[in-house]
């Protein structure tokens, strides 16, 4: 068996804007080397093929990763199946509402300025990693077209509410899924025990998250 199949893993697939680059700050503490996440985002396309041999490949390139690709559905049953010693933290929200008001504040703040939803030509001349990505991830990810609402309440509810299902279901008689609300009190010494690390803080230190799509 190839050997890099069975170095440590470390994949955080909770959705964006559910605490991921906390998450991603306390791995980086644990000496975890993270993938680089431009040239993880920009596997987008190879993504919606479902050319997982890019993905996998990629993920040769370091010890931990976090948000895209990763949190995208299918993914982490790829990573499972060819890593044997991945590990999974699925990051969640109080609520699917919460999780929706973040993504769309955080997008009102960062792609628009004039504190109004972005709307599809808005995203597609956004130059986010290159220009029109957010509106690809809207097409390939959400499954959204430019006939709907780009930020569809229930379309977009429905989707973090179904992958994380998904996620607890694929891994249920499994152990190597964390599920972890950073918000609290001992999310972080459950991430701590999951690893097998010592603790550098009480607590996830709060993180500008700053890399939603």
């Amino acid at each position: 068996m190839n050997r890099s199949r069975n170095k440590i893993k470390i994949f955080c697939i909770g959705t964006g804007k559910t605490g991921t680059t906390s998450v991603e700050k306390a791995l980086r503490d644990f000496g975890y080397k993270l993938g680089n996440q431009v040239e993880a985002e920009n596997l987008l396309d190879d993504y919606a093929r479902r050319n997982f041999k890019a993905i996998l490949k990629f993920c040769k390139s370091a010890d931990a990763f976090q948000d895209a690709p990763f949190c995208f559905k299918y993914t982490y049953v790829a990573l499972d199946q060819y890593f044997t010693n991945a590990k999974f933290i699925l990051t969640i929200r109080n609520s699917d509402e919460q999780w929706y008001n973040s993504l769309v504040n955080f997008h009102t703040k960062t792609v628009t300025d004039d504190d109004k939803l972005p709307s599809w030509e808005d995203l597609k001349s956004s130059e986010y990693r290159y220009k029109g990505y957010r509106a690809e991830v809207r097409k390939k990810v959400f499954g959204l077209s430019e006939e709907d609402d780009p930020y569809d309440a229930t379309t977009l509810k429905e989707f973090y509410n179904a992958h994380n299902a998904a996620v607890i279901d694929y891994f249920r008689f499994k152990d190597n899924l964390l599920v972890i609300n950073v918000s609290e009190n001992d999310a972080y010494l459950k991430l701590c025990k999951f690893l097998n690390r010592k603790p550098k803080y009480d607590s996830f230190p709060w993180e500008n998250k700053t890399s939603e799509k």
